[in-house]
C-alpha cells in the first residue's frame, strides 16, 4: 500500500504540470483527491490492515494527500495569474473612453409641486411658516372652533397617543393659531406646508398621511374679494393656463362663510373627461373668511380684524397637474415612476 501512495503522488505531480485551465483542475482533483482515488482508498483499506502496519500507511496517506492538495492550490493560483496575463495582453483598456456616469437624483414630484406653490404665494407677500406635526387637542380642534362633542370631530379619524390630549394633526390648519398668537397684533399673511395624518382607508384616492399647505391672511378690511382674487391668481399661476375659477358654498367649522374652490378642466377645456368625471370642474381647495372665534383664540379682535384662510393638497395638485390616477405611487418609492418628473 505504501508503494502505491508514492506511484499515486508521482503521478498526480506530473499529470497537474499540464493543466492549464480550471476545468482540467476539476477533474484531476477528482482523479486524485476524491473519494475514489488511491489516497482515499488507503483510509478505507486501514481498518484490515495489521496493528505495525496501519500507523505507517496512515501517515503516509496523510502525507501524500497533503503534498497533492498543496500542488494543487498552487497549480491554480498559477494557471490564475497566467488567464490574467493573457486578458491583460489581449483586452486592452482605453483609457481616453470616457468614465460611466454618475447618476444624480431628483426631487419627488410632491417636493416640485411644493416648490411651485412656495414660488407663487411668496411672490403675492405670503412667507413660509412651520408648525408641529404633533399637536394637541386644542390647537388641532377646540381653538379651531370644534370644541368637544363637536360633530364635525366626526368627520376625520384621528391618530391619538397614549399621552392624553396629544395627537398627530389631522390638518395644517392647527398651526394657524400658533401664526397669529406669534404675530398678533400685526396684519400677517402665511402659508403653512406641512405633514398630515388620519386613520383612513388606503385607496387610490387617500392615504393615512399627506401634505397640506394652510394659506392665512388677517388684518384690516380683508374680504371674501381678497379671497377669490388671491386664488383666482394661484391657479392661473400653478397650472400656467388660462382657467376659470368658481367657488361653491361649503362648510367648515374654522370659517364663515366658506367655499370649495374648482377650476376648469384644463384637460378637455369643460367639456367632461374622466379626469374631471364627466363635470367639466375640479377641485382643487377649501377656503373662507376666518370665523370671528378663531381671531379670538389667536389673540386678534374680530371687531377689528377679518381675514381669510385656505387648505390644499400638494398630492391631489400633483395628480391634477401630471394627470396622475393613483395617489399611492408617491410613497411606493417606484423609479420607474418618480424618474418620469
Amino acid at each position: 500500500m505504501l508503494e502505491q501512495l508514492d506511484q499515486n503522488l508521482k503521478a498526480g505531480l506530473a499529470a497537474l504540470e499540464k493543466l492549464s485551465d480550471e476545468e482540467a483542475l476539476l477533474q484531476w482533483r477528482a482523479e486524485y483527491l476524491g473519494k475514489r482515488s488511491t489516497v482515499m482508498e488507503a483510509f478505507t483499506v486501514m481498518r484490515d490492515l495489521g496493528p505495525e502496519e496501519r500507523p505507517k500507511v496512515g501517515k503516509r496517506a496523510n502525507e501524500v494527500r497533503q503534498a497533492l492538495e498543496a500542488a494543487l492550490e498552487e497549480r491554480r493560483e498559477s494557471v490564475r495569474q497566467a488567464v490574467l496575463l493573457q486578458a491583460l495582453e489581449t483586452d486592452r483598456l482605453d483609457v481616453t473612453l470616457p468614465g460611466r456616469p454618475q447618476t444624480l437624483g431628483r426631487l419627488h414630484p410632491v417636493t416640485q409641486t411644493l416648490r411651485r406653490i412656495y414660488k407663487i404665494f411668496a411672490e403675492m407677500g405670503f412667507q413660509v411658516y412651520r408648525s408641529r406635526e404633533v399637536e394637541s387637542d386644542d390647537y388641532n380642534f377646540t381653538f379651531l372652533n370644534m370644541p368637544p362633542h363637536h360633530p364635525a370631530r366626526d368627520m376625520v379619524d384621528t391618530f391619538y397617543t397614549s399621552q392624553g390630549g396629544v395627537i398627530l394633526r389631522t390638518h395644517t390648519s392647527a398651526g394657524q393659531i400658533h401664526a397669529m398668537r406669534e404675530y398678533c397684533p400685526e396684519p400677517i399673511r402665511v402659508i403653512l406646508p406641512g405633514m398630515c395624518y388620519r386613520f383612513e382607508q388606503i385607496s387610490a384616492r387617500y392615504e393615512m398621511q399627506f401634505t397640506q399647505v394652510e394659506g392665512l391672511a388677517v388684518g384690516r378690511d380683508i374680504t371674501f374679494s381678497d379671497l377669490k382674487g388671491t386664488l383666482s391668481d394661484f391657479a392661473r399661476r400653478l397650472f400656467r393656463v388660462e382657467v376659470r375659477t368658481r367657488f361653491r358654498a361649503s362648510h367648515f367649522p374654522f370659517t364663515e362663510p366658506s367655499a370649495e374652490m374648482d377650476i376648469e378642466c384644463f384637460i378637455c377645456g369643460g367639456e367632461g373627461c374622466g379626469v374631471c368625471k364627466h363635470t367639466g370642474w375640479l377641485e382643487i381647495l377649501g377656503s373662507g373668511v376666518v370665523h370671528p372665534n378663531v381671531l379670538r383664540h389667536g389673540g386678534y379682535d374680530p371687531a377689528e380684524f377679518t381675514g381669510f384662510a385656505f387648505g390644499m393638497g400638494p398630492e391631489r395638485l400633483t395628480m391634477l397637474l401630471h394627470q396622475i390616477g393613483d395617489i399611492r405611487n408617491f410613497w411606493r418609492n417606484d423609479l420607474r415612476f418618480l424618474e418620469q418628473f
